[in-house]
Protein backbone atom coordinates (compact mmCIF):
# COMPACT_ATOMS: atom_id res chain seq x y z
CA UNK A 1 0.00 0.00 0.00
CA UNK A 2 1.47 3.59 -0.33
CA UNK A 3 0.25 6.41 1.72
CA UNK A 4 0.51 10.02 0.89
CA UNK A 5 0.85 11.94 4.08
CA UNK A 6 -0.07 15.83 4.12
CA UNK A 7 1.99 17.28 6.70
CA UNK A 8 3.68 20.98 7.61
CA UNK A 9 5.69 20.30 10.03
CA UNK A 10 7.71 17.34 9.59
CA UNK A 11 10.84 16.45 12.38
CA UNK A 12 13.03 13.99 13.61
CA UNK A 13 14.39 13.43 16.71
CA UNK A 14 17.32 15.96 15.58
CA UNK A 15 15.43 18.27 15.42
CA UNK A 16 12.99 20.54 18.35
CA UNK A 17 9.66 19.57 17.25
CA UNK A 18 7.35 16.80 17.87
CA UNK A 19 8.19 13.26 15.82
CA UNK A 20 4.76 11.62 15.53
CA UNK A 21 4.40 11.83 11.75
CA UNK A 22 8.29 10.27 11.39
CA UNK A 23 8.38 7.77 13.87
CA UNK A 24 4.85 6.26 13.09
CA UNK A 25 5.72 6.21 9.32
CA UNK A 26 9.02 4.84 9.70
CA UNK A 27 6.90 2.02 11.46
CA UNK A 28 4.97 1.80 8.70
CA UNK A 29 8.13 1.13 6.17
CA UNK A 30 8.79 -1.34 8.30
CA UNK A 31 5.79 -2.71 8.16
CA UNK A 32 6.16 -3.18 4.35
CA UNK A 33 4.33 -0.26 3.26
CA UNK A 34 5.50 2.71 0.99
CA UNK A 35 5.20 6.28 2.61
CA UNK A 36 5.51 9.62 1.24
CA UNK A 37 5.16 12.91 3.38
CA UNK A 38 4.46 16.22 2.00
CA UNK A 39 6.37 19.02 3.77
CA UNK A 40 7.04 22.48 4.28
CA UNK A 41 9.90 24.03 6.73
CA UNK A 42 9.11 24.32 10.14
CA UNK A 43 11.68 26.47 12.36
CA UNK A 44 11.52 24.00 14.84
CA UNK A 45 12.38 21.16 12.39
CA UNK A 46 16.32 19.97 11.48
CA UNK A 47 14.86 19.57 7.71
CA UNK A 48 16.88 21.59 5.46
CA UNK A 49 16.69 22.24 1.81
CA UNK A 50 18.63 24.54 -0.78
CA UNK A 51 16.26 23.50 -3.32
CA UNK A 52 12.33 25.13 -4.05
CA UNK A 53 10.89 21.54 -4.26
CA UNK A 54 12.99 18.49 -2.99
CA UNK A 55 12.72 14.89 -1.86
CA UNK A 56 14.58 13.20 0.81
CA UNK A 57 14.97 9.89 1.97
CA UNK A 58 14.55 9.75 5.64
CA UNK A 59 14.83 6.62 7.52
CA UNK A 60 12.98 5.09 3.81
CA UNK A 61 10.25 7.47 3.59
CA UNK A 62 10.53 9.60 1.09
CA UNK A 63 9.76 13.36 2.18
CA UNK A 64 9.05 16.08 -0.16
CA UNK A 65 9.57 19.25 0.69
CA UNK A 66 8.36 22.39 -0.25
CA UNK A 67 10.66 24.65 0.97
CA UNK A 68 7.79 27.69 2.75
CA UNK A 69 9.56 28.83 6.28
CA UNK A 70 6.96 27.93 8.84
CA UNK A 71 7.51 29.97 11.87
CA UNK A 72 5.40 30.33 15.12
CA UNK A 73 6.99 34.24 15.16
CA UNK A 74 5.51 35.07 11.97
CA UNK A 75 2.44 37.31 11.92
CA UNK A 76 -1.13 35.21 11.77
CA UNK A 77 -1.74 36.53 8.07
CA UNK A 78 1.55 35.74 7.09
CA UNK A 79 1.26 32.35 8.68
CA UNK A 80 -2.21 31.91 6.84
CA UNK A 81 -0.61 32.77 3.53
CA UNK A 82 1.93 30.49 3.68
CA UNK A 83 -0.47 27.59 4.87
CA UNK A 84 -2.51 28.36 1.17
CA UNK A 85 0.41 28.48 -0.69
CA UNK A 86 1.65 24.83 0.42
CA UNK A 87 -2.30 23.62 -0.03
CA UNK A 88 -2.08 24.86 -3.23
CA UNK A 89 1.46 23.03 -4.12
CA UNK A 90 0.32 20.18 -2.23
CA UNK A 91 -3.01 19.67 -4.51
CA UNK A 92 -0.91 19.31 -7.35
CA UNK A 93 1.07 16.17 -5.42
CA UNK A 94 -2.63 14.99 -4.35
CA UNK A 95 -3.42 14.82 -8.33
CA UNK A 96 -0.49 13.59 -9.48
CA UNK A 97 1.14 11.16 -6.85
CA UNK A 98 -0.60 7.56 -6.82
CA UNK A 99 -1.57 6.75 -3.45
CA UNK A 100 -3.80 3.85 -1.92
CA UNK A 101 -4.37 6.42 1.13
CA UNK A 102 -3.87 10.08 1.75
CA UNK A 103 -3.31 11.74 5.36
CA UNK A 104 -4.29 15.25 5.54
CA UNK A 105 -3.02 16.30 9.29
CA UNK A 106 -4.20 19.53 10.50
CA UNK A 107 -4.34 22.02 11.68
CA UNK A 108 -3.83 24.74 9.80
CA UNK A 109 -6.97 23.59 8.40
CA UNK A 110 -6.20 24.27 4.96
CA UNK A 111 -4.07 20.77 5.24
CA UNK A 112 -7.04 19.47 4.26
CA UNK A 113 -7.61 21.20 0.70
CA UNK A 114 -4.79 18.70 -0.78
CA UNK A 115 -6.68 15.60 0.91
CA UNK A 116 -10.14 16.85 -0.54
CA UNK A 117 -8.87 16.88 -4.36
CA UNK A 118 -7.17 13.19 -3.90
CA UNK A 119 -10.59 12.18 -2.02
CA UNK A 120 -13.18 13.38 -5.24
CA UNK A 121 -10.87 13.66 -7.96
CA UNK A 122 -9.00 10.82 -7.46
CA UNK A 123 -11.29 8.50 -5.94
CA UNK A 124 -8.27 7.72 -2.40
CA UNK A 125 -9.50 6.69 0.91
CA UNK A 126 -9.20 10.10 2.49
CA UNK A 127 -8.12 10.04 6.55
CA UNK A 128 -8.27 13.54 8.18
CA UNK A 129 -6.27 13.78 11.08
CA UNK A 130 -6.82 16.71 14.00
CA UNK A 131 -3.61 17.47 15.86
CA UNK A 132 -5.83 20.93 16.66
CA UNK A 133 -9.25 21.78 16.30
CA UNK A 134 -9.35 24.34 13.69
CA UNK A 135 -11.00 26.66 13.27
CA UNK A 136 -12.59 26.92 16.63
CA UNK A 137 -9.13 27.35 18.08
CA UNK A 138 -8.34 30.45 15.93
CA UNK A 139 -11.34 31.98 16.69
CA UNK A 140 -11.78 31.41 20.74
CA UNK A 141 -8.13 32.50 20.62
CA UNK A 142 -8.85 35.86 18.78
CA UNK A 143 -6.41 34.58 15.54
CA UNK A 144 -9.56 34.97 13.28
CA UNK A 145 -11.98 37.55 13.63
CA UNK A 146 -13.14 38.03 10.00
CA UNK A 147 -16.71 36.40 9.91
CA UNK A 148 -16.57 35.87 6.41
CA UNK A 149 -12.88 33.52 6.86
CA UNK A 150 -14.71 32.19 9.47
CA UNK A 151 -17.53 31.24 7.39
CA UNK A 152 -14.98 29.50 5.06
CA UNK A 153 -12.98 28.00 7.47
CA UNK A 154 -16.05 26.29 8.76
CA UNK A 155 -17.02 25.02 5.49
CA UNK A 156 -13.82 23.47 4.94
CA UNK A 157 -13.74 21.92 8.32
CA UNK A 158 -17.18 20.54 7.32
CA UNK A 159 -16.12 19.15 3.58
CA UNK A 160 -13.30 17.39 5.44
CA UNK A 161 -15.08 15.61 7.77
CA UNK A 162 -17.99 14.57 5.71
CA UNK A 163 -15.31 13.30 3.27
CA UNK A 164 -13.18 11.23 5.32
CA UNK A 165 -13.31 7.45 5.19
CA UNK A 166 -11.51 7.89 8.88
CA UNK A 167 -11.21 10.71 11.41
CA UNK A 168 -8.11 10.70 13.61
CA UNK A 169 -8.43 13.01 16.61
CA UNK A 170 -4.86 13.10 19.22
CA UNK A 171 -6.83 13.36 21.98
CA UNK A 172 -10.29 11.75 23.51
CA UNK A 173 -11.20 15.28 24.39
CA UNK A 174 -10.94 16.26 20.32
CA UNK A 175 -12.99 13.24 19.62
CA UNK A 176 -15.46 14.11 21.55
CA UNK A 177 -15.89 16.99 19.88
CA UNK A 178 -15.50 15.86 16.42
CA UNK A 179 -18.04 13.29 17.57
CA UNK A 180 -20.79 16.29 17.99
CA UNK A 181 -20.06 18.00 14.90
CA UNK A 182 -19.86 15.06 12.73
CA UNK A 183 -21.90 11.88 13.26
CA UNK A 184 -21.66 9.67 10.02
CA UNK A 185 -17.88 9.37 9.98
CA UNK A 186 -15.45 6.92 12.18
CA UNK A 187 -13.81 9.18 14.24
CA UNK A 188 -11.20 7.84 16.68
CA UNK A 189 -8.19 8.69 19.11
CA UNK A 190 -4.27 8.22 18.34
CA UNK A 191 -2.73 10.06 20.99
CA UNK A 192 0.35 11.80 20.94
CA UNK A 193 3.20 9.34 21.62
CA UNK A 194 6.16 8.86 23.11
CA UNK A 195 9.92 7.55 21.89
CA UNK A 196 10.04 4.93 24.61
CA UNK A 197 13.61 4.12 23.59
CA UNK A 198 14.59 7.57 23.54
CA UNK A 199 13.37 8.99 26.57
CA UNK A 200 13.40 5.55 29.22
CA UNK A 201 16.81 4.88 29.06
CA UNK A 202 19.04 6.76 31.55
CA UNK A 203 21.29 9.71 30.85
CA UNK A 204 23.52 11.56 32.57
CA UNK A 205 23.20 15.13 32.95
CA UNK A 206 24.86 16.85 30.20
CA UNK A 207 28.13 18.39 31.80
CA UNK A 208 27.81 21.52 29.51
CA UNK A 209 25.03 22.91 30.94
CA UNK A 210 26.05 24.63 34.36
CA UNK A 211 23.56 26.82 34.56
CA UNK A 212 21.79 24.74 37.68
CA UNK A 213 23.60 24.83 40.95
CA UNK A 214 21.00 22.77 42.28
CA UNK A 215 18.78 20.05 39.96
CA UNK A 216 16.12 21.31 41.83
CA UNK A 217 14.21 22.67 38.66
CA UNK A 218 11.05 22.31 37.21
CA UNK A 219 10.67 22.44 33.06
CA UNK A 220 8.72 23.78 30.36
CA UNK A 221 9.67 22.54 27.10
CA UNK A 222 8.16 24.48 23.49
CA UNK A 223 6.38 27.58 22.54
CA UNK A 224 6.93 30.76 24.32
CA UNK A 225 3.74 32.18 23.42
CA UNK A 226 0.27 33.56 24.84
CA UNK A 227 -1.37 30.34 24.59
CA UNK A 228 1.32 28.43 26.45
CA UNK A 229 0.54 30.65 30.06
CA UNK A 230 4.34 31.48 30.17
CA UNK A 231 3.03 34.78 32.40
CA UNK A 232 2.33 32.20 35.02
CA UNK A 233 5.18 30.48 35.37
CA UNK A 234 7.13 33.70 35.39
CA UNK A 235 5.41 35.05 38.47
CA UNK A 236 5.53 31.55 40.17
CA UNK A 237 9.34 32.08 40.05
CA UNK A 238 9.43 35.66 40.71
CA UNK A 239 7.21 34.30 44.29
CA UNK A 240 9.72 31.60 44.76
CA UNK A 241 12.64 34.15 44.96
CA UNK A 242 10.78 35.94 46.97
CA UNK A 243 9.48 33.38 49.57
CA UNK A 244 13.34 33.17 49.45
CA UNK A 245 13.33 30.01 47.37
CA UNK A 246 15.53 30.87 44.87
CA UNK A 247 17.02 27.56 44.98
CA UNK A 248 14.00 26.04 43.12
CA UNK A 249 14.91 27.09 38.91
CA UNK A 250 12.17 27.09 36.44
CA UNK A 251 13.55 26.02 33.09
CA UNK A 252 12.21 27.02 29.52
CA UNK A 253 13.94 25.77 26.89
CA UNK A 254 12.35 26.97 23.58
CA UNK A 255 11.81 29.69 21.61
CA UNK A 256 8.16 31.81 20.34
CA UNK A 257 6.36 35.20 20.24
CA UNK A 258 7.09 36.35 23.95
CA UNK A 259 10.46 34.88 24.47
CA UNK A 260 12.46 38.26 24.09
CA UNK A 261 9.73 40.07 26.54
CA UNK A 262 10.10 37.82 29.15
CA UNK A 263 13.96 38.06 28.93
CA UNK A 264 14.16 41.19 29.08
CA UNK A 265 11.88 41.34 32.53
CA UNK A 266 13.97 38.71 34.13
CA UNK A 267 16.90 40.72 33.75
CA UNK A 268 14.75 43.90 34.82
CA UNK A 269 12.72 42.53 37.63
CA UNK A 270 16.09 40.31 38.50
CA UNK A 271 14.21 36.90 38.36
CA UNK A 272 17.42 35.02 38.25
CA UNK A 273 15.74 31.95 39.23
CA UNK A 274 13.94 31.38 35.90
CA UNK A 275 16.40 30.29 33.19
CA UNK A 276 15.87 30.44 29.54
CA UNK A 277 17.74 27.96 27.06
CA UNK A 278 17.66 27.78 23.48
CA UNK A 279 15.96 25.40 21.40
CA UNK A 280 17.87 21.96 21.21
CA UNK A 281 17.42 18.72 19.24
CA UNK A 282 15.61 16.57 21.34
CA UNK A 283 18.65 13.90 21.47
CA UNK A 284 20.28 16.61 23.48
CA UNK A 285 17.01 17.62 25.48
CA UNK A 286 16.28 13.91 26.98
CA UNK A 287 18.80 13.96 30.40
CA UNK A 288 17.14 17.45 31.20
CA UNK A 289 13.85 16.24 31.45
CA UNK A 290 15.29 13.12 33.36
CA UNK A 291 16.41 14.71 35.62
CA UNK A 292 13.96 17.27 36.10
CA UNK A 293 12.13 17.58 39.48
CA UNK A 294 8.58 17.97 37.33
CA UNK A 295 7.28 18.79 33.93
CA UNK A 296 5.34 21.72 33.00
CA UNK A 297 2.44 21.43 30.52
CA UNK A 298 0.19 24.41 31.11
CA UNK A 299 -2.10 26.66 28.59
CA UNK A 300 -4.48 28.88 28.55
CA UNK A 301 -8.01 28.60 30.35
CA UNK A 302 -9.79 27.54 26.97
CA UNK A 303 -12.81 25.52 25.72
CA UNK A 304 -10.83 24.18 22.70
CA UNK A 305 -7.29 24.04 25.00
CA UNK A 306 -9.00 21.55 27.02
CA UNK A 307 -8.48 19.05 24.43
CA UNK A 308 -4.92 19.55 23.66
CA UNK A 309 -2.16 16.80 23.25
CA UNK A 310 1.17 18.26 23.55
CA UNK A 311 4.31 16.43 23.40
CA UNK A 312 5.80 17.68 26.02
CA UNK A 313 3.08 15.58 28.35
CA UNK A 314 3.83 12.12 26.58
CA UNK A 315 7.53 12.59 26.34
CA UNK A 316 8.18 13.60 30.46
CA UNK A 317 5.89 10.53 31.30
CA UNK A 318 8.08 8.20 29.33
CA UNK A 319 10.87 9.87 31.10
CA UNK A 320 9.58 9.39 34.15
CA UNK A 321 9.04 12.62 35.14
CA UNK A 322 5.47 14.09 36.62
CA UNK A 323 3.46 16.28 35.30
CA UNK A 324 2.08 19.90 36.11
CA UNK A 325 -1.05 20.91 33.54
CA UNK A 326 -3.79 23.41 33.84
CA UNK A 327 -6.70 22.17 31.79
CA UNK A 328 -9.77 21.01 32.80
CA UNK A 329 -9.97 18.14 29.88
CA UNK A 330 -8.69 14.93 29.08
CA UNK A 331 -5.16 14.94 30.59
CA UNK A 332 -7.12 16.17 33.91
CA UNK A 333 -8.71 13.53 34.28
CA UNK A 334 -5.78 11.23 32.95
CA UNK A 335 -3.66 12.75 35.94
CA UNK A 336 -5.80 12.19 38.07
CA UNK A 337 -6.60 8.37 37.57
CA UNK A 338 -3.33 7.56 37.35
CA UNK A 339 -1.69 9.55 39.53
CA UNK A 340 1.20 11.07 37.91
CA UNK A 341 0.75 14.83 37.94
CA UNK A 342 -1.16 17.98 39.08
CA UNK A 343 -3.68 19.80 37.63
CA UNK A 344 -3.23 23.16 39.04
CA UNK A 345 -5.50 26.99 38.48
CA UNK A 346 -4.08 28.50 35.58
CA UNK A 347 -4.50 32.31 37.01
CA UNK A 348 -2.82 31.47 40.38
CA UNK A 349 0.79 31.42 40.31
CA UNK A 350 1.13 31.31 44.27
CA UNK A 351 -0.21 27.71 43.74
CA UNK A 352 2.29 26.92 41.32
CA UNK A 353 4.94 28.00 43.57
CA UNK A 354 3.39 25.80 46.62
CA UNK A 355 3.21 23.12 45.18
CA UNK A 356 6.98 23.24 43.48
CA UNK A 357 8.50 23.97 47.41
CA UNK A 358 6.24 20.88 48.47
CA UNK A 359 7.08 18.43 45.60
CA UNK A 360 11.37 19.31 46.20
CA UNK A 361 10.24 18.53 49.81
CA UNK A 362 8.82 15.27 49.26
CA UNK A 363 11.01 12.79 47.68
CA UNK A 364 9.73 10.06 48.78
CA UNK A 365 6.18 10.53 46.97
CA UNK A 366 7.85 11.86 44.06
CA UNK A 367 9.79 8.53 43.80
CA UNK A 368 6.48 6.92 44.09
CA UNK A 369 4.69 9.05 40.84
CA UNK A 370 8.13 9.00 38.93
CA UNK A 371 7.94 5.17 38.75
CA UNK A 372 4.15 4.98 37.84
CA UNK A 373 5.01 7.77 35.09
CA UNK A 374 7.09 5.08 33.01
CA UNK A 375 4.56 2.50 33.73
CA UNK A 376 1.96 4.37 32.46
CA UNK A 377 3.75 5.89 29.47
CA UNK A 378 5.04 2.25 28.36
CA UNK A 379 1.36 0.93 28.62
CA UNK A 380 -0.59 3.64 26.77
CA UNK A 381 1.83 5.53 24.55
CA UNK A 382 4.54 3.75 22.90
CA UNK A 383 4.84 5.31 19.46
CA UNK A 384 5.01 1.85 17.75
CA UNK A 385 2.24 0.47 19.21
CA UNK A 386 -0.23 3.61 18.66
CA UNK A 387 1.37 3.52 15.23
CA UNK A 388 0.58 -0.11 14.18
CA UNK A 389 -3.22 0.92 15.97
CA UNK A 390 -3.85 3.81 13.21
CA UNK A 391 -2.46 1.95 10.36
CA UNK A 392 -4.95 -1.17 11.24
CA UNK A 393 -7.88 1.11 11.46
CA UNK A 394 -7.00 2.52 8.08
CA UNK A 395 -6.73 0.01 6.65
CA UNK A 396 -10.06 -1.28 7.86
CA UNK A 397 -11.96 1.76 6.74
Amino acid sequence: MTILYFYQYFSTSNGSWGTRVHEFTREWVKNGHEVIVVTSIYSKSDLKSEKLFDTQIIDNVKVKIINLKVDNKQSFLKRVFGFLIYSFVASWYALTIKADVVIASSGPITVGIPGLFAKIVRRRKLVFEVRDLWPDGAIELGLLKNRFLQKLAFMLESMCYRNSDLIVALSPGMKKEIETKCKSSKVISVTNSANLELFSKARAFPEEIDLFQSREYALYTGNIGMVNNVSWMFNAAKLLKQMNRSDIKIVWIGDGQLRAHFEKRKVEEQVDNLIILDLMPKRNLVPIVQHALICLAPLMESKILNTSSPNKFFEALAAGVPVIQTTNGWMKDFISEHSVGYTLDPNNPQELANKLIDIAMDNKGLDSMRNRASRIAEANFDKNILANYMLNEILNA
